[in-house]
Protein backbone atom coordinates (compact mmCIF):
# COMPACT_ATOMS: atom_id res chain seq x y z
CA UNK A 1 0.00 0.00 0.00
CA UNK A 2 2.85 2.43 0.79
CA UNK A 3 4.32 2.04 -2.68
CA UNK A 4 0.95 2.73 -4.28
CA UNK A 5 0.56 5.86 -2.14
CA UNK A 6 4.08 6.96 -3.09
CA UNK A 7 3.26 6.52 -6.78
CA UNK A 8 0.05 8.50 -6.29
CA UNK A 9 1.87 11.36 -4.54
CA UNK A 10 4.64 11.54 -7.15
CA UNK A 11 2.09 11.63 -9.97
CA UNK A 12 0.05 14.34 -8.23
CA UNK A 13 3.13 16.46 -7.42
CA UNK A 14 4.53 16.34 -10.96
CA UNK A 15 1.12 17.14 -12.46
CA UNK A 16 0.58 20.04 -10.06
CA UNK A 17 4.01 21.57 -10.62
CA UNK A 18 3.86 21.28 -14.41
CA UNK A 19 0.37 22.75 -14.79
CA UNK A 20 1.54 26.33 -14.16
CA UNK A 21 4.25 26.31 -16.88
CA UNK A 22 1.87 24.48 -19.22
CA UNK A 23 -0.69 27.26 -18.72
CA UNK A 24 1.87 29.89 -19.76
CA UNK A 25 2.85 27.76 -22.76
CA UNK A 26 -0.79 27.41 -23.80
CA UNK A 27 -1.26 31.19 -23.68
CA UNK A 28 1.86 31.76 -25.79
CA UNK A 29 0.86 29.00 -28.23
CA UNK A 30 -2.61 30.53 -28.66
CA UNK A 31 -4.51 27.53 -27.28
CA UNK A 32 -7.23 29.83 -25.93
CA UNK A 33 -10.36 29.37 -28.06
CA UNK A 34 -13.09 31.95 -28.19
CA UNK A 35 -16.18 31.59 -26.03
CA UNK A 36 -18.63 29.19 -27.69
CA UNK A 37 -22.41 29.11 -27.37
CA UNK A 38 -22.34 26.00 -25.16
CA UNK A 39 -19.62 27.28 -22.80
CA UNK A 40 -20.46 28.48 -19.29
CA UNK A 41 -17.22 30.37 -18.60
CA UNK A 42 -17.07 34.06 -19.50
CA UNK A 43 -13.42 34.62 -20.35
CA UNK A 44 -11.11 32.78 -22.77
CA UNK A 45 -9.22 30.17 -20.76
CA UNK A 46 -6.11 28.28 -21.92
CA UNK A 47 -6.37 24.56 -22.53
CA UNK A 48 -3.67 21.90 -23.00
CA UNK A 49 -3.81 20.88 -19.35
CA UNK A 50 -3.50 17.31 -20.55
CA UNK A 51 0.21 17.93 -21.16
CA UNK A 52 0.88 18.18 -17.43
CA UNK A 53 -1.35 15.19 -16.75
CA UNK A 54 0.46 13.04 -19.31
CA UNK A 55 3.91 13.80 -17.91
CA UNK A 56 2.57 13.22 -14.40
CA UNK A 57 1.41 9.76 -15.52
CA UNK A 58 4.82 9.06 -17.05
CA UNK A 59 6.53 10.10 -13.81
CA UNK A 60 4.26 7.86 -11.75
CA UNK A 61 4.88 4.82 -13.96
CA UNK A 62 8.63 5.52 -13.97
CA UNK A 63 8.75 5.65 -10.16
CA UNK A 64 6.63 2.49 -9.87
CA UNK A 65 9.04 0.66 -12.18
CA UNK A 66 11.87 1.29 -9.70
CA UNK A 67 9.97 0.24 -6.56
CA UNK A 68 10.56 -3.22 -5.14
CA UNK A 69 7.04 -4.64 -5.16
CA UNK A 70 5.56 -2.71 -8.07
CA UNK A 71 8.50 -3.61 -10.29
CA UNK A 72 6.99 -7.09 -10.57
CA UNK A 73 4.02 -5.60 -12.40
CA UNK A 74 6.33 -4.47 -15.20
CA UNK A 75 8.26 -7.74 -15.26
CA UNK A 76 5.29 -10.13 -15.28
CA UNK A 77 2.87 -8.08 -17.38
CA UNK A 78 3.05 -6.02 -20.55
CA UNK A 79 -0.05 -4.00 -19.61
CA UNK A 80 1.80 -0.89 -18.29
CA UNK A 81 3.67 -0.56 -21.59
CA UNK A 82 0.43 -1.12 -23.50
CA UNK A 83 -1.20 1.66 -21.47
CA UNK A 84 1.69 4.03 -22.09
CA UNK A 85 1.60 3.39 -25.86
CA UNK A 86 -2.13 3.96 -26.17
CA UNK A 87 -2.02 6.98 -23.84
CA UNK A 88 0.77 8.62 -25.85
CA UNK A 89 -1.23 8.27 -29.06
CA UNK A 90 -4.51 9.55 -27.64
CA UNK A 91 -2.70 12.39 -25.87
CA UNK A 92 -1.06 13.52 -29.11
CA UNK A 93 -4.44 13.57 -30.86
CA UNK A 94 -5.89 15.58 -27.98
CA UNK A 95 -3.08 18.15 -28.10
CA UNK A 96 -3.66 18.66 -31.84
CA UNK A 97 -7.39 19.06 -31.22
CA UNK A 98 -6.84 21.60 -28.44
CA UNK A 99 -4.75 23.69 -30.78
CA UNK A 100 -6.27 23.18 -34.23
CA UNK A 101 -9.83 21.82 -33.58
CA UNK A 102 -9.59 18.65 -35.67
CA UNK A 103 -12.68 16.85 -37.00
CA UNK A 104 -14.70 14.62 -34.67
CA UNK A 105 -14.46 11.61 -36.98
CA UNK A 106 -10.67 11.91 -36.98
CA UNK A 107 -10.69 11.88 -33.20
CA UNK A 108 -12.95 8.83 -33.22
CA UNK A 109 -10.55 7.05 -35.56
CA UNK A 110 -7.63 7.97 -33.31
CA UNK A 111 -9.45 6.57 -30.29
CA UNK A 112 -10.02 3.27 -32.08
CA UNK A 113 -6.38 3.11 -33.16
CA UNK A 114 -5.19 3.77 -29.59
CA UNK A 115 -7.44 0.96 -28.36
CA UNK A 116 -6.07 -1.30 -31.08
CA UNK A 117 -2.50 -0.51 -30.02
CA UNK A 118 -3.30 -1.63 -26.47
CA UNK A 119 -4.96 -4.81 -27.75
CA UNK A 120 -1.90 -5.68 -29.83
CA UNK A 121 0.26 -5.49 -26.70
CA UNK A 122 -1.95 -7.75 -24.63
CA UNK A 123 -4.34 -5.36 -22.85
CA UNK A 124 -7.59 -6.97 -23.95
CA UNK A 125 -10.66 -8.73 -22.58
CA UNK A 126 -10.17 -12.50 -22.52
CA UNK A 127 -13.38 -13.65 -20.81
CA UNK A 128 -16.56 -12.33 -19.25
CA UNK A 129 -18.55 -13.50 -16.20
CA UNK A 130 -22.16 -14.08 -17.22
CA UNK A 131 -24.80 -14.52 -14.46
CA UNK A 132 -26.34 -17.98 -14.59
CA UNK A 133 -23.75 -19.22 -17.08
CA UNK A 134 -20.36 -18.61 -15.48
CA UNK A 135 -17.14 -17.50 -17.12
CA UNK A 136 -17.39 -17.30 -20.91
CA UNK A 137 -14.17 -17.30 -22.93
CA UNK A 138 -14.06 -14.88 -25.85
CA UNK A 139 -12.47 -15.37 -29.23
CA UNK A 140 -9.75 -13.01 -30.38
CA UNK A 141 -12.11 -10.97 -32.55
CA UNK A 142 -14.78 -10.80 -29.87
CA UNK A 143 -12.28 -9.65 -27.28
CA UNK A 144 -10.82 -7.05 -29.63
CA UNK A 145 -14.20 -5.59 -30.60
CA UNK A 146 -15.39 -5.49 -26.99
CA UNK A 147 -12.15 -3.86 -25.83
CA UNK A 148 -12.26 -1.17 -28.53
CA UNK A 149 -15.93 -0.47 -27.79
CA UNK A 150 -15.29 -0.10 -24.05
CA UNK A 151 -12.33 2.24 -24.64
CA UNK A 152 -14.23 4.46 -27.08
CA UNK A 153 -17.34 4.66 -24.87
CA UNK A 154 -15.34 5.50 -21.75
CA UNK A 155 -13.23 8.16 -23.48
CA UNK A 156 -16.25 9.93 -24.96
CA UNK A 157 -18.26 9.63 -21.73
CA UNK A 158 -15.53 11.44 -19.80
CA UNK A 159 -15.10 13.94 -22.64
CA UNK A 160 -18.83 14.72 -22.65
CA UNK A 161 -18.97 15.40 -18.92
CA UNK A 162 -16.05 17.85 -19.10
CA UNK A 163 -18.23 20.95 -19.19
CA UNK A 164 -17.77 22.65 -15.80
CA UNK A 165 -14.69 23.67 -13.85
CA UNK A 166 -13.32 20.66 -11.99
CA UNK A 167 -16.17 18.36 -12.98
CA UNK A 168 -14.44 15.72 -15.11
CA UNK A 169 -11.26 15.57 -12.99
CA UNK A 170 -13.24 15.28 -9.75
CA UNK A 171 -15.67 12.63 -10.98
CA UNK A 172 -12.90 10.51 -12.49
CA UNK A 173 -10.88 10.86 -9.28
CA UNK A 174 -13.84 9.58 -7.24
CA UNK A 175 -14.33 6.72 -9.70
CA UNK A 176 -10.62 5.87 -9.56
CA UNK A 177 -10.69 5.83 -5.74
CA UNK A 178 -13.56 3.32 -5.69
CA UNK A 179 -11.89 1.27 -8.39
CA UNK A 180 -8.57 1.29 -6.53
CA UNK A 181 -10.19 -0.07 -3.37
CA UNK A 182 -11.87 -2.87 -5.32
CA UNK A 183 -8.78 -3.85 -7.33
CA UNK A 184 -6.53 -3.71 -4.25
CA UNK A 185 -8.96 -5.97 -2.38
CA UNK A 186 -8.80 -8.56 -5.17
CA UNK A 187 -5.02 -8.37 -5.31
CA UNK A 188 -4.36 -8.36 -1.55
CA UNK A 189 -7.23 -10.44 -0.14
CA UNK A 190 -7.39 -13.14 -2.81
CA UNK A 191 -3.71 -13.02 -3.79
CA UNK A 192 -4.50 -12.58 -7.51
CA UNK A 193 -1.49 -10.97 -9.17
CA UNK A 194 -3.50 -10.24 -12.32
CA UNK A 195 -5.25 -7.41 -10.45
CA UNK A 196 -1.97 -5.59 -9.68
CA UNK A 197 -1.82 -3.61 -13.00
CA UNK A 198 -5.37 -2.33 -12.52
CA UNK A 199 -4.51 -1.23 -8.97
CA UNK A 200 -1.47 0.65 -10.30
CA UNK A 201 -3.50 2.32 -13.05
CA UNK A 202 -6.09 3.50 -10.52
CA UNK A 203 -3.40 4.98 -8.24
CA UNK A 204 -1.77 6.83 -11.15
CA UNK A 205 -5.16 8.10 -12.34
CA UNK A 206 -5.99 9.48 -8.89
CA UNK A 207 -2.66 11.29 -8.83
CA UNK A 208 -3.26 12.86 -12.24
CA UNK A 209 -6.66 14.19 -11.22
CA UNK A 210 -5.64 15.37 -7.74
CA UNK A 211 -2.63 17.23 -9.13
CA UNK A 212 -4.70 19.02 -11.75
CA UNK A 213 -7.77 19.86 -9.66
CA UNK A 214 -6.28 22.84 -7.72
CA UNK A 215 -5.73 24.64 -11.03
CA UNK A 216 -9.09 23.58 -12.47
CA UNK A 217 -11.54 24.34 -9.65
CA UNK A 218 -13.97 27.21 -10.20
CA UNK A 219 -12.92 29.71 -11.43
CA UNK A 220 -10.57 27.59 -13.50
CA UNK A 221 -7.20 28.99 -14.55
CA UNK A 222 -6.67 26.25 -17.14
CA UNK A 223 -8.75 23.53 -18.80
CA UNK A 224 -7.56 19.99 -19.40
CA UNK A 225 -8.94 20.05 -22.93
CA UNK A 226 -9.38 16.94 -25.04
CA UNK A 227 -5.74 16.10 -24.38
CA UNK A 228 -6.64 15.59 -20.73
CA UNK A 229 -10.20 14.30 -20.86
CA UNK A 230 -9.44 11.63 -23.46
CA UNK A 231 -6.28 10.67 -21.57
CA UNK A 232 -7.96 10.06 -18.21
CA UNK A 233 -10.81 8.29 -20.00
CA UNK A 234 -8.34 5.91 -21.62
CA UNK A 235 -6.54 5.21 -18.31
CA UNK A 236 -9.89 4.49 -16.64
CA UNK A 237 -10.87 2.14 -19.46
CA UNK A 238 -7.49 0.38 -19.28
CA UNK A 239 -7.99 -0.42 -15.60
CA UNK A 240 -11.52 -1.64 -16.31
CA UNK A 241 -10.30 -3.95 -19.08
CA UNK A 242 -7.45 -5.28 -16.96
CA UNK A 243 -9.51 -6.28 -13.93
CA UNK A 244 -12.80 -7.15 -15.64
CA UNK A 245 -11.63 -9.22 -18.58
CA UNK A 246 -8.44 -10.82 -17.28
CA UNK A 247 -9.11 -11.67 -13.61
CA UNK A 248 -10.80 -15.08 -13.63
CA UNK A 249 -13.59 -15.35 -10.99
CA UNK A 250 -12.89 -19.08 -10.71
CA UNK A 251 -9.59 -18.23 -9.00
CA UNK A 252 -11.53 -16.70 -6.10
CA UNK A 253 -12.92 -20.14 -5.15
CA UNK A 254 -16.46 -18.88 -4.90
CA UNK A 255 -18.18 -21.98 -6.27
CA UNK A 256 -17.65 -24.23 -3.26
CA UNK A 257 -20.65 -25.75 -1.48
CA UNK A 258 -24.20 -26.06 -2.73
CA UNK A 259 -25.49 -24.45 -5.89
CA UNK A 260 -27.54 -21.97 -3.87
CA UNK A 261 -24.51 -20.86 -1.88
CA UNK A 262 -22.42 -20.59 -5.04
CA UNK A 263 -24.99 -18.34 -6.68
CA UNK A 264 -25.27 -16.20 -3.55
CA UNK A 265 -21.50 -15.86 -3.27
CA UNK A 266 -21.14 -14.91 -6.93
CA UNK A 267 -23.57 -11.98 -6.59
CA UNK A 268 -20.97 -9.59 -5.17
CA UNK A 269 -18.55 -10.69 -7.90
CA UNK A 270 -20.83 -9.76 -10.79
CA UNK A 271 -21.41 -6.27 -9.45
CA UNK A 272 -17.78 -5.20 -8.90
CA UNK A 273 -16.77 -6.75 -12.21
CA UNK A 274 -19.23 -4.27 -13.68
CA UNK A 275 -17.83 -1.56 -11.39
CA UNK A 276 -15.86 0.05 -14.24
CA UNK A 277 -19.20 0.68 -15.92
CA UNK A 278 -21.03 1.83 -12.79
CA UNK A 279 -18.40 4.40 -11.88
CA UNK A 280 -18.92 6.10 -15.24
CA UNK A 281 -22.68 5.62 -15.09
CA UNK A 282 -23.35 9.38 -15.02
CA UNK A 283 -20.99 10.27 -17.90
CA UNK A 284 -22.18 7.24 -19.87
CA UNK A 285 -25.86 8.14 -19.39
CA UNK A 286 -25.10 11.71 -20.41
CA UNK A 287 -23.34 10.34 -23.50
CA UNK A 288 -26.30 8.14 -24.46
CA UNK A 289 -28.85 10.92 -23.92
CA UNK A 290 -26.73 13.33 -25.97
CA UNK A 291 -26.48 10.92 -28.90
CA UNK A 292 -30.23 10.21 -28.83
CA UNK A 293 -31.09 13.91 -28.48
CA UNK A 294 -28.88 15.05 -31.33
CA UNK A 295 -29.89 12.22 -33.63
CA UNK A 296 -33.57 12.93 -32.95
CA UNK A 297 -33.00 16.54 -34.00
CA UNK A 298 -31.25 15.47 -37.19
CA UNK A 299 -27.84 16.60 -35.97
CA UNK A 300 -24.52 14.81 -35.81
CA UNK A 301 -24.03 12.76 -32.61
CA UNK A 302 -20.84 14.76 -32.04
CA UNK A 303 -22.45 18.20 -32.50
CA UNK A 304 -22.05 20.32 -29.37
CA UNK A 305 -25.07 21.66 -27.48
CA UNK A 306 -26.17 22.83 -24.04
CA UNK A 307 -28.29 19.82 -23.12
CA UNK A 308 -25.83 17.96 -20.90
CA UNK A 309 -26.64 17.11 -17.29
CA UNK A 310 -24.45 19.87 -15.88
CA UNK A 311 -26.10 22.41 -18.19
CA UNK A 312 -29.51 21.29 -16.94
CA UNK A 313 -28.40 21.74 -13.33
CA UNK A 314 -27.46 25.34 -14.12
CA UNK A 315 -30.82 25.89 -15.84
CA UNK A 316 -32.67 24.58 -12.79
CA UNK A 317 -31.01 27.27 -10.69
CA UNK A 318 -27.93 25.69 -9.14
CA UNK A 319 -24.75 27.68 -8.94
CA UNK A 320 -21.60 26.50 -10.71
CA UNK A 321 -19.99 25.10 -7.57
CA UNK A 322 -23.20 23.50 -6.32
CA UNK A 323 -23.78 21.74 -9.65
CA UNK A 324 -20.26 20.28 -9.53
CA UNK A 325 -20.71 19.10 -5.93
CA UNK A 326 -24.01 17.42 -6.80
CA UNK A 327 -22.35 15.54 -9.66
CA UNK A 328 -19.58 14.53 -7.23
CA UNK A 329 -22.20 13.24 -4.81
CA UNK A 330 -23.88 11.02 -7.39
CA UNK A 331 -20.57 9.69 -8.70
CA UNK A 332 -19.48 8.76 -5.17
CA UNK A 333 -22.87 7.20 -4.36
CA UNK A 334 -22.85 4.96 -7.44
CA UNK A 335 -19.18 3.99 -7.25
CA UNK A 336 -18.82 3.41 -3.51
CA UNK A 337 -22.35 1.97 -3.27
CA UNK A 338 -21.44 -0.76 -5.75
CA UNK A 339 -18.16 -1.29 -3.89
CA UNK A 340 -19.90 -1.67 -0.52
CA UNK A 341 -22.47 -4.06 -1.97
CA UNK A 342 -19.69 -6.19 -3.45
CA UNK A 343 -18.11 -6.60 -0.01
CA UNK A 344 -21.32 -7.70 1.74
CA UNK A 345 -24.36 -8.11 -0.47
CA UNK A 346 -26.40 -9.75 2.32
CA UNK A 347 -26.45 -6.64 4.51
CA UNK A 348 -29.72 -4.74 4.33
CA UNK A 349 -28.08 -1.75 6.00
CA UNK A 350 -26.03 -1.13 2.85
CA UNK A 351 -29.14 -1.22 0.68
CA UNK A 352 -31.05 1.07 3.05
CA UNK A 353 -28.08 3.47 3.18
CA UNK A 354 -27.95 3.66 -0.61
CA UNK A 355 -31.71 4.31 -0.77
CA UNK A 356 -31.52 7.08 1.85
CA UNK A 357 -28.56 8.74 0.15
CA UNK A 358 -30.36 8.52 -3.21
CA UNK A 359 -33.35 10.31 -1.69
CA UNK A 360 -31.03 13.02 -0.32
CA UNK A 361 -29.48 13.36 -3.76
CA UNK A 362 -32.90 13.84 -5.37
CA UNK A 363 -33.78 16.52 -2.82
CA UNK A 364 -30.51 18.33 -3.59
CA UNK A 365 -31.22 18.13 -7.31
CA UNK A 366 -34.68 19.70 -6.96
CA UNK A 367 -33.80 22.16 -4.19
CA UNK A 368 -34.08 25.32 -6.35
CA UNK A 369 -37.63 24.26 -7.29
CA UNK A 370 -38.84 24.61 -3.73
CA UNK A 371 -39.86 27.95 -2.19
CA UNK A 372 -38.75 27.82 1.45
CA UNK A 373 -41.22 29.13 4.03
CA UNK A 374 -39.45 29.50 7.33
CA UNK A 375 -41.58 29.61 10.52
CA UNK A 376 -41.40 32.84 12.47
CA UNK A 377 -39.67 31.20 15.44
CA UNK A 378 -36.85 29.95 13.16
CA UNK A 379 -36.21 33.18 11.21
CA UNK A 380 -33.31 34.11 13.47
CA UNK A 381 -31.45 30.93 12.48
CA UNK A 382 -31.71 31.18 8.67
CA UNK A 383 -30.11 33.55 6.11
CA UNK A 384 -31.93 36.86 5.58
CA UNK A 385 -33.23 35.92 2.12
CA UNK A 386 -35.43 33.21 3.70
CA UNK A 387 -37.12 35.55 6.20
CA UNK A 388 -40.67 36.77 5.67
CA UNK A 389 -39.83 40.28 6.76
CA UNK A 390 -37.37 40.57 3.88
CA UNK A 391 -40.00 39.45 1.38
CA UNK A 392 -42.51 41.97 2.72
CA UNK A 393 -39.89 44.72 2.52
CA UNK A 394 -39.25 43.80 -1.10
CA UNK A 395 -42.90 44.42 -1.94
CA UNK A 396 -43.36 47.55 0.26
CA UNK A 397 -44.61 50.78 -1.38
CA UNK A 398 -41.20 52.40 -1.12
CA UNK A 399 -39.34 49.41 -2.51
CA UNK A 400 -38.33 49.13 -6.11
CA UNK A 401 -40.72 46.90 -8.03
CA UNK A 402 -39.85 45.16 -11.29
CA UNK A 403 -42.06 47.65 -13.17
CA UNK A 404 -40.24 50.61 -11.58
CA UNK A 405 -36.87 49.09 -12.39
CA UNK A 406 -37.96 48.52 -15.98
CA UNK A 407 -39.18 52.12 -16.27
CA UNK A 408 -35.87 53.42 -14.90
CA UNK A 409 -33.98 51.30 -17.39
CA UNK A 410 -36.07 52.61 -20.30
CA UNK A 411 -35.54 56.21 -19.20
CA UNK A 412 -31.80 55.63 -19.03
CA UNK A 413 -31.80 54.15 -22.52
CA UNK A 414 -33.75 57.13 -23.88
CA UNK A 415 -31.29 59.50 -22.23
CA UNK A 416 -28.43 57.63 -23.85
CA UNK A 417 -30.08 57.89 -27.25
CA UNK A 418 -30.67 61.65 -26.91
CA UNK A 419 -27.17 62.44 -25.63
CA UNK A 420 -25.11 63.85 -28.51
CA UNK A 421 -22.29 65.68 -26.74
CA UNK A 422 -19.39 63.66 -25.32
CA UNK A 423 -20.02 64.64 -21.72
CA UNK A 424 -23.75 63.97 -22.07
CA UNK A 425 -23.09 60.56 -23.58
CA UNK A 426 -20.77 59.74 -20.70
CA UNK A 427 -23.44 60.64 -18.16
CA UNK A 428 -26.10 58.68 -20.01
CA UNK A 429 -23.90 55.57 -20.17
CA UNK A 430 -23.29 55.83 -16.42
CA UNK A 431 -27.01 56.12 -15.74
CA UNK A 432 -27.78 53.18 -18.00
CA UNK A 433 -25.09 51.10 -16.31
CA UNK A 434 -26.54 51.90 -12.86
CA UNK A 435 -30.04 50.98 -13.98
CA UNK A 436 -28.79 47.70 -15.44
CA UNK A 437 -27.11 46.84 -12.15
CA UNK A 438 -30.31 47.62 -10.26
CA UNK A 439 -32.33 45.42 -12.61
CA UNK A 440 -29.88 42.56 -12.24
CA UNK A 441 -29.80 42.71 -8.44
CA UNK A 442 -33.57 42.91 -8.17
CA UNK A 443 -34.31 40.12 -10.59
CA UNK A 444 -32.05 37.22 -9.63
CA UNK A 445 -31.29 35.12 -6.59
CA UNK A 446 -27.72 35.43 -5.39
CA UNK A 447 -27.22 31.66 -5.44
CA UNK A 448 -28.10 31.12 -9.09
CA UNK A 449 -25.68 31.06 -11.98
CA UNK A 450 -28.10 32.13 -14.71
CA UNK A 451 -30.20 35.24 -14.98
CA UNK A 452 -29.71 38.96 -14.98
CA UNK A 453 -26.61 38.89 -12.81
CA UNK A 454 -24.62 37.25 -15.61
CA UNK A 455 -25.54 40.13 -17.91
CA UNK A 456 -24.24 42.62 -15.36
CA UNK A 457 -20.94 40.77 -15.16
CA UNK A 458 -20.69 40.71 -18.93
CA UNK A 459 -21.30 44.44 -19.01
CA UNK A 460 -18.57 45.12 -16.49
CA UNK A 461 -16.09 42.95 -18.39
CA UNK A 462 -17.03 44.52 -21.69
CA UNK A 463 -16.43 47.94 -20.23
CA UNK A 464 -12.97 47.05 -18.97
CA UNK A 465 -11.79 44.88 -21.85
CA UNK A 466 -8.88 45.92 -23.94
Amino acid sequence: MREYLLTLCITAAVTYLLTGPVRKFAIVAGAMPEIRARDVHREPTPRLGGIAMFFGMCAGLLVADHLTNLNEVFEKSNEPRALLSGAALIWLIGVLDDKFEIDALIKLGGQMIAAGVMVMQGLTILWLPVPGVGTVALTQWQGTLLTVALVVITINAVNFVDGLDGLAAGMVCIAAAAFFMYAYRIWYSYGIEAAAPATLFAAVLMGMCLGFLPHNMHPARIFMGDSGSMLIGLVLAAGAISVTGQVDPDVMNLFAGSERNAVHQMVPVYIPLLLPLTIIAIPASDFVFAVVRRTWRGQSPFAADRGHLHHRLLQIGHSHSRAVLIMYFWAALIGFGALAYSVNSASMWIVLGIVVLSFIGLVLLLLPRFTPRTPRWAEAFVPPRYRRGRRRAATAPGAATPAAVGAALREAQEAAAEACEPHEAHGAQAAQHSATIAAGVAGVNGATAVGARSRVLDGRKAGTSR
